[in-house]
């Protein structure tokens, strides 16, 4: 099966899938087709799917990963010991885990080719990543609270593994509570991290953007959690701050002098 046959296939699967998209106009045009396979992954609740989609689906996504420029951390130089700065998108990095700025539901972002962090690894992990998610909530059997973490496969990511953490949402002035919640993000993913017996972790800017924290405080709380994480227990973990604007590029390389 070629690559363009399966993404056929993908979108004729899901869109059969449910009633309401059977008569959904298919574009010709490959860019548009890859928009819309995004699309009906977006929305399709964590349900079984048959082994044949997903196998399918993996073969079709790990081809497409063979087409991005993907950066190992083996390639990057440390700004501090084991602490690296990589601007870029966090689904093109090969670490052992990235973590992902989820919300209280913790199974990713349902907004078709949304632009947050959320909706990208869930779409480019496949299918699997929402399902393990839902799992994981189901038997916790209550929404995520803020500031702990989760952790699962990564799929069809460079990563390993996905950390899940719920950052504070910032509504009006910024509140004491809310920089110690943003600091437990951190810590809790790097505890995590450390359990499982991780030796890298790439963090996004927590909270940041679609969450409204400052940017310069955030990237404060980030740098002085990791760095007093790392002297009190001595981990050995290396730690990527990943970011994806100039901006947040400035504030943590100042940060890190």
């Amino acid at each position: 099966m070629t690559q363009e046959e399966r993404l056929n296939y993908l979108i004729h699967y899901l869109l059969n899938e449910d009633k309401q998209y059977r008569d959904f106009f298919i574009p010709s045009n490959e860019l548009d087709k890859k928009k819309l396979l995004r699309s009906l992954m977006n929305v399709r609740p964590p349900k079984k799917i048959s082994q044949d989609f997903l196998k399918i689906q993996d073969l079709y996504l790990q081809e497409e990963l063979q087409k991005k420029n993907i950066t190992s951390i083996e390639n990057l130089i440390p700004i501090n010991p084991q602490i690296y700065v990589w601007k870029g998108d966090i689904t093109h990095l090969e670490v052992d885990a990235i973590v992902n700025a989820g919300n209280s539901a913790l199974l990713g972002c349902f907004i078709p080719n949304h632009g947050c962090i959320d909706n990208a690894i869930h779409s480019y992990a496949g299918i699997q990543l929402r399902l393990e998610c839902q799992n994981i909530m189901k038997k916790q059997g209550t929404p995520e609270l803020t500031g702990k973490a989760k952790i699962t496969k990564g799929y069809n990511l460079p990563a390993k593994y996905v950390l899940h953490t719920v950052g504070p949402i910032i509504q009006g002035k910024l509140r004491e509570k809310d920089c110690a919640l943003l600091a437990s993000c951190y810590r809790s993913c790097l505890e995590l991290a450390d359990a499982h017996q991780l030796k890298s972790i790439a963090f996004c800017c927590i909270s940041t953007g679609e969450f409204h924290f400052p940017n310069d405080i955030a990237g404060e709380i980030a740098v002085h959690t990791v760095k007093k994480y790392l002297e009190e227990t001595n981990s050995k973990i290396e730690v990527v701050f990943n970011v994806f604007k100039e901006v947040d590029e400035q504030i943590y390389k100042r940060l890190l002098g």
